[in-house]
């Protein structure tokens, strides 16, 4: 697995705009915060998500986007690229593992954080539909797909990019966690993120307890004490 000072590039692969910052906003703020160079690829603009009746689908699209890139600035992130697929509707497929490759190849991570394909029994939201098609792509695309010179060989003779091998994958949300990050010194930062969401979040009186209970008690599973909050994930190694 790789140490910390092996992290240089880090790219995150997610279904909908919040999604990271539920997930893995307070670990991207400590990679931020290390000088690690981070990128989101946000697969769809999370246009049937939300609360206010108002907006129609395009509205709400180019609301979510927005969201997106404000909450990704509040932990240092400025790379948000969004794929543009269907809220909603998202299948694992070789249109879409293609496309994971391409951002794959051009910002040549060490480490993918992407949402884990299996269903979580203990929790189901991580167990979107959205959420387990774009895990098993971006699987697909770290390995055989990125790698490969001769999957999708027009991304190498058409647009010049060179396979690239992710050397670690990190799954968010699934049943069976490995990986515990303390997140305690960038939690407001997490908040602040998921406050930027206002679409998805604003509509919660009780939003920001709810966030510090959940995210205390993955602390708590994990042994990190009283006061301590934490995130998540499932390593995986692709040597």
């Amino acid at each position: 697995m790789l140490s910390d000072n092996e992290i240089h590039r880090v790219l995150v692969v997610t279904a909908h705009p919040d999604d990271v910052d539920f997930g893995a906003a307070g670990s991207i703020a400590l990679f931020t915060d290390r000088g690690v160079e981070v990128t989101y690829c946000v697969v769809t603009d999370g246009d049937a998500g939300g609360f206010d009746r108002a907006l129609d689908n395009g509205g709400m699209a180019e609301l979510r986007r927005a969201e997106q890139t404000a909450a990704a600035k509040a932990v240092g992130v400025t790379d948000v690229r969004f794929l543009g697929y269907g809220d909603g509707t998202v299948v694992p497929g070789l249109d879409l593992r293609r496309d994971i490759a391409r951002v794959i190849r051009q910002v040549r991570p060490d480490l993918v954080i992407t949402h884990s394909p299996e269903r979580n029994h203990r929790f189901i939201a991580p167990s979107h539909p959205d959420h387990r098609a774009v895990g098993a792509s971006a699987l697909d695309a770290v390995y055989p797909d990125a790698r490969n010179p001769y999957a999708f060989p027009s991304l190498l003779l058409e647009e010049g990019l060179e396979a690239w091998t992710v050397r670690e994958v990190w799954l968010n949300g699934g049943p069976t966690p490995d990986h515990h990050v303390d997140i305690t010194g960038t939690f407001e930062r997490k908040l602040a993120a998921l406050r930027a969401h206002v679409s998805q979040t604003g509509h919660r009186d009780d939003f920001e307890s709810f966030i510090r209970d959940r995210f205390s008690g993955i602390a708590a599973e994990a042994g990190f004490g009283e006061g301590r909050y934490a995130e998540a994930f499932q390593r995986v190694s692709t040597a």
